[in-house]
């Protein structure tokens, strides 16, 4: 069974491998998130900022994947329900649920609402599948790791960049 560790500890682990992919050292790795009944991989240097979930505020006339406007240290995140907006059931709003903060590094205020954080993840555990085609570009890269679990490869370029994410409206 994997050691429990504290929000705090891995926070500032995860912060500590941030900067040094920022800067170029250590090996690559990946950010793995639950996001309904999927699991995802993220690059580490597209994961942007993990916090605990705040409240939400509703905004009236928007699509059931808009989770809300969130509030993060006086700046306003629109929240975007990954599972839903992926197709599957809504978030939890529980003590695992998280914000991934994924826009920063492209000039955007976005954030994924997950299930779960499943922590830092070494590229070289896992075989790359053939993409699917039917799948949006964000999401079309599938992997298995050792233990034959699929992984989908978020791209957050891309799914910033998709039209069906960034309108939020009916």
């Amino acid at each position: 069974m994997a050691k429990k560790i504290s929000l705090r500890q891995f926070q500032e682990h995860l912060s500590t491998r941030l900067n040094s992919v920022a800067r170029g050292e250590g090996a690559s790795s990946m950010l793995g998130v639950a996001a309904g009944d999927r699991q995802w991989l993220l690059d580490l240097s597209d994961s942007g900022e993990i916090v605990q979930l705040p409240p939400l505020v509703h905004v009236p006339l928007t699509r059931p994947t808009f989770a809300g406007i969130a509030n993060i240290r006086g700046n306003l995140y629109s929240v975007t329900d990954f599972s839903v907006f992926c197709g599957g059931e809504a978030t939890p709003l529980n003590a695992y649920a998280r914000l991934l903060l994924i826009g920063t590094k492209y000039g955007s205020n976005a954030a994924l609402l997950v299930t779960r954080m499943l922590g830092l993840k070494n590229p070289n555990d896992f075989t790359p599948e053939a993409d699917s085609e039917t799948a949006p570009t964000w999401g079309r890269q599938t992997l298995r790791d050792k233990e034959g679990r699929r992984w989908h490869k978020l791209a957050i370029r891309e799914l910033l960049a998709d039209n069906d994410f960034m309108n939020i409206g009916t």
